[in-house]
């Protein structure tokens, strides 16, 4: 199979030869410029110089630390800690998430186009090396989860489960979207209970809008690698939906902002009136910007592909100042 060319400009600061530049990494991110050349590869391995994953794992985090807050009417020191500690844990687990994901698919990666240059298969880091990587991130992660309160600590320990199934997904059904989406958002569910002491039915509500918003951005994403898949035999909702994706990312929509907008009466409801009009006002204004994306879906467009799925930080950050707003009242 033809894939790009695989050196660029960037080179080591050893022996000065051209490392493999990543066909999706953000130009001039904070690792090619800064991070030191031996540190480079594991660093990738984690996405560090791709950003947006770690958001899309933070983001869910945060909208329910928020909801819990109104919910519960009360903000303590320890909430500020929450929103920490979710920050950092975000970085490191998806940076475990993506090691465990490329050291299970480094002959798939190998042979698709977008993929090909990423550490493992382009022989920058050994499958040993990348396990040792990836130990190091969920053991620091695993610091900040006992620092929360036992059932949340619980749903830590139980979310391994569905990030360990993720990179197989692909193998075995059309939906390995939804699987991602188990595993991205379930932070919903661990911040509500490490806030409020107890797994509460609007952080499931949420939890199940976020699954809808992942089957939404990551669709979009997989758009761009639907002809190696196809060659390969890896499945995605992408190759499952073909010409009729622009339908399915309608539904996708209208399923996250009913699930946010159920999520926030069912933990606002009973409080302030006003709080809750501008509560609602989080997923209403969100959809606006999925609906954006939706109606300039092109497959066939590389470029616009990507540049639609990064844009899901900014529509993840909408329903923040609205909940936070909510909260003064």
């Amino acid at each position: 199979m033809k894939h790009s060319e695989p050196y660029g400009e960037h080179m080591t600061d050893t022996d000065r030869t051209p490392e493999p530049v990543i066909a999706d990494s953000v130009k001039g991110n904070w690792v090619d410029v800064y991070a030191p050349a031996a540190a480079r590869p594991y660093l990738r391995l984690s996405r560090a110089d791709r950003p947006i994953g770690t958001w899309l794992l933070l983001l869910p985090c945060w909208w329910a630390l928020l909801l819990a807050m109104l919910h519960t009417g009360q903000a303590s020191w320890f909430d500020a800690w929450i929103a920490l500690g979710c920050a950092i844990g975000a970085f490191l687990m998806r940076g475990a998430g993506c090691t465990w994901n490329d050291i299970t698919d480094r002959h798939i990666d190998g042979s698709v186009e977008r993929t090909a240059n990423r550490p493992i298969p382009a022989g920058q880091v050994t499958v040993k090396g990348a396990v040792v990587w990836m130990a190091i991130q969920a053991l620091v992660s695993l610091l900040i989860l006992l620092t929360f309160n036992l059932n949340a600590i619980l749903l830590g320990f139980a979310s391994i489960i569905p990030v360990v199934i993720y990179p197989f997904a692909k193998r075995f059904t059309w939906w390995p979207q939804a699987f991602l989406g188990i595993a991205l958002n379930w932070g919903a569910l661990l911040v509500w209970t490490a806030h409020t002491g107890t797994l509460g039915w609007p952080a499931v509500a949420l939890y199940i809008g976020g699954i809808a918003w992942t089957l939404f951005y990551d669709t979009i994403y997989a758009h761009q690698d639907a002809d190696d898949d196809a060659l390969i035999g890896v499945k995605s909702t992408a190759r499952l939906f073909g010409d009729k994706t622009q339908l399915w990312l309608r539904y996708f929509l209208v399923a996250t902002v009913t699930f946010m907008g159920i999520a926030v009466i069912m933990a606002v409801l009973g409080t302030s009136p006003l709080a809750l009009a501008l509560a609602l006002g989080g997923p209403w204004a969100m959809g606006w910007h999925l609906a954006w994306q939706q109606r300039g879906f092109d497959a066939d467009d590389s470029e616009g592909l990507l540049r639609a799925f990064r844009s899901n930080r900014d529509a993840g950050l909408i329903p923040l100042p609205f909940f936070a707003v909510a909260l003064l009242l």
